[in-house]
C-alpha cells in the first residue's frame, strides 16, 4: 500500500503520515486509531510485535475464520474462562 493509499484509507494527510514515519511528528492515539481503521486492523496490532506475541498469532488465525466460526470459538472461550455456562 502506498503512502497516498494509506492516507486516503485512514483519512489522514500524506504530509502528516510522512512526518510520523520520519519521526518529525508525534503519533497520537487518534492517528493510531485512524491508521488501524485504514488498514482494517485492530489498533493493538500497530502497537505490538506479532512475531513475539502468542496472542497475536492466535488472533491472526481467528481473523481468517468465517464469522460463524468466530462466534462459535468466542462462545467456547467464554465457557472455558468461566464467563458463560455451558
Amino acid at each position: 500500500m502506498s503512502l497516498a493509499e494509506l492516507a486516503d484509507a485512514s483519512e489522514l494527510s500524506k504530509g502528516h503520515l510522512s512526518s510520523v514515519e520520519h519521526g518529525l511528528a508525534a503519533i497520537t492515539i487518534q492517528t493510531i486509531s485512524r491508521l488501524a481503521r485504514g488498514l482494517s486492523l485492530p489498533p493493538l496490532y500497530l502497537l505490538t510485535f506479532p512475531a513475539e506475541d502468542e496472542r497475536a498469532h492466535a488472533a491472526e488465525l481467528v481473523r481468517k475464520l468465517p464469522a460463524d466460526q468466530v462466534r462459535k470459538l468466542r462462545r467456547q472461550l467464554q465457557v472455558q474462562l468461566g464467563l458463560r455456562k455451558r
